[in-house]
């Protein structure tokens, strides 16, 4: 609720109390915006006011209505629709809170660190494999979500649990040991998450080849699958892992660091930082250790052949396996261990966010019931950040078939298309080569990651990289390109013209005043993003007050106006569309050029 509605309730309530002697609870004054086909701002519901006034809602309204015009200059006529009353808002009001917002320099931002700590979780790849297109959504989804949450006031610790063990590496290291005769990143010249892929893609190839063979030998297709001896050979070498066999334990560690590199070079070209990263290496025994402590108090049953599991039928879910019956760990295992971990490094934390795709909501509500059944407080309140997936025209993808849009290349293209489009349309001009590869890099990574915001989480995707770049639509870059003329009108005005907020009538038309009304609700859009975990609201608000100024800003000169109270008025609106546009693009981690 934004302060216009809060100031509303106000005034309705003194209404109530002098138009009828009634108290009446600001709170409880139901306040919505007025509806287009009707003349107002803010519609108040009359209904719930009846019993107190004893009067028809009709009359109810009317009375209500001529107090607040007569007592409130704020208001300046008003319209009863049935049981409602339309207000209209006074131009100085919305003067007045123009000036208020463009004097506050964070406006919309709460205090830092004024609301819970809270964790957000995303990326946690494998490291079998470099980042695709899928991690893109979840990366950029779940970095958003934790530039809005801090915006809301929250204090934000971003992490995220790397997949470092399991048969998937395995896979990878058998491949490499039979086909990689000794082949690095340095001697390859592959980015090291590239390089271990390239087996793991190999790995797949060699398995398959494997159970062709047995089939033409006699051999079913499930005993040939499950015997395949590049397969028999990885489970052997995960066996050896978990044991800590040295020769292993180097192989493992060596590709890994590969990896991580890999991943870092990818994580600053695309702007992302972690305050804290977890090993699944490290967390699963942990998470071990408490499965046994569960069974111990109760809390967790095992079986005659020694697996332990979580009856969850209580709660609508069913029985869970938690540890094996060789004691070997799943993946509900790890999770467990990391969970109770984070809560011991950060004292406080109130919950813990996790940005996993769709297909994995019954663990993660698995999860949260199994951490309340270990005692950990306020497990109830961790929250699944559930997403859809991204498909391209072509189908699914599949990493171990080596048909994935790799991220890299994907933002490498995205950058070298934006370019391609800016150059023909002469947006590059003047610039040197370093300034025209940092605008490509500007526009086509805004561009992949708006296009990923902007559906809302839930929803499933189609990516289409050519409609991401145009220049025109629901874009970033035409949300980029919008600001920039903004800035450039700040920019020559400097010094010349004074940002000032005219408070008359005149110096104002309607279309200038609903933009004013949309560029003062970007509070209410932060936090209902917070509230929802929903960056798509952020980037569909930036979309609908950037096509408002462009739409405004053809028809409204700037600096050849010659009346002052209006090119003041006109400067007020580029200085608050030019703020909130570049605040918002921000908490979507997109950056927005100086010049295009």
């Amino acid at each position: 609720m934004n302060q216009l509605d809060l100031d509303i309730q106000d005034a309705i309530s003194k209404a109530c109390l002098a138009c009828f002697d009634a108290v009446v609870p600001a709170e409880q004054v139901q306040v919505q915006r007025t509806r287009k086909e009707f003349d107002g701002d803010r519609t108040v519901v009359v209904f719930p006011l009846t019993r107190l006034s004893k009067k028809s809602p009709e009359e109810t309204a009317q009375l209500l209505g001529s107090w607040l015009v007569d007592q409130d200059d704020r208001m300046t006529h008003f319209q009863v629709v049935k049981g409602f009353l339309n207000l209209s808002v006074s131009t100085q009001y919305w003067a007045e809170s123009l000036e208020n917002a463009i004097n506050t320099n964070a406006f919309g931002i709460a205090p830092a660190n004024s609301k819970s700590k809270v964790m957000v979780e995303f990326s946690s790849p494998n490291t079998n494999k470099p980042l695709h297109l899928g991690h893109l959504r979840n990366i950029f989804l779940g970095f958003s979500v934790s530039q809005i949450l801090k915006a809301a006031g929250h204090e934000v610790i971003k992490v995220q649990i790397i997949n470092d063990r399991g048969i998937h590496i395995c896979k990878s290291m058998v491949a490499w040991m039979h086909f990689g005769e000794g082949e690095t990143p340095q001697t390859s010249g592959l980015k090291g998450d590239k390089l271990v892929g390239k087996y793991y893609v190999a790995f797949d190839k060699a398995y398959k080849e494997q159970v062709k063979q047995a089939q033409n030998s006699g051999m079913s297709e499930k005993e040939a699958k499950d015997s395949a001896p590049i397969l028999t050979e990885a489970r052997t070498m995960l066996q050896k892992w978990e044991q800590g066999d040295a020769e292993t334990m180097t192989l493992w560690k060596t590709m890994n660091q590969w990896v991580y590199a890999g991943f870092e070079h990818t994580y600053t070209e695309m702007g992302v930082t972690f305050d804290q990263l977890y090993y699944e290496s490290n967390t699963y025994l942990l998470g071990r250790d408490e499965v046994l402590n569960g069974v111990q108090n109760g809390a967790f049953n095992q079986r005659e052949d020694g697996s332990i599991w979580v009856d969850l039928s209580d709660d609508g879910l069913d029985e869970k396996l938690l540890l094996r019956k060789d004691g070997t760990a799943v993946y509900m295992t790890q999770d467990i261990g990391t969970a109770i971990q984070r809560y011991k490094d950060f004292p406080g934390l109130d919950r813990q966010i996790y940005t996993v795709g769709n297909e994995q909501e019954y663990h993660f509500k698995v999860l949260f019931k199994v951490l309340k059944k270990l005692g950990i407080e306020g497990a109830e309140r961790n929250f699944h950040l559930s997403y859809g997936m991204v498909e391209l025209p072509e189908g699914k993808m599949k990493s171990r078939e080596g048909t994935v849009v790799d991220a890299d290349d994907l933002m490498q293209e995205m950058a070298q298309t934006a370019g391609e489009m800016a150059e023909e349309l002469g947006k590059t001009d003047g610039l040197d080569s370093s300034e025209k590869e940092n605008l490509h890099k500007t526009i086509g990574y805004g561009a992949l990651k708006y296009f990923l915001l902007k559906v809302s989480p839930t929803k499933s995707m189609m990516f289409d990289p050519k409609a991401s770049i145009d220049f025109i639509g629901n874009t970033g870059p035409f949300i980029q390109f919008n600001y920039v003329r903004a800035l450039s009108v700040l920019n020559k005005a400097e010094g010349l013209i004074a940002l000032r907020v005219p408070k008359e009538d005149s110096a104002w038309d309607e279309s200038e005043i609903q933009l004013i009304q949309s560029a003062l609700e970007w509070p209410e859009m932060v936090q209902a993003a917070a509230k929802t975990y929903d960056p798509s609201i952020v980037a569909n608000y930036c979309y609908d007050l950037t096509k408002a100024y462009s739409r405004w800003y053809q028809d409204h000169p700037v600096l050849k106006e010659t009346v002052q109270a209006k090119q003041e008025a006109r400067m007020a609106i580029c200085a608050i569309c030019e703020r909130n546009i570049k605040a918002g693009m921000a908490m979507l981690g997109i950056e927005m050029p100086h010049r295009m």
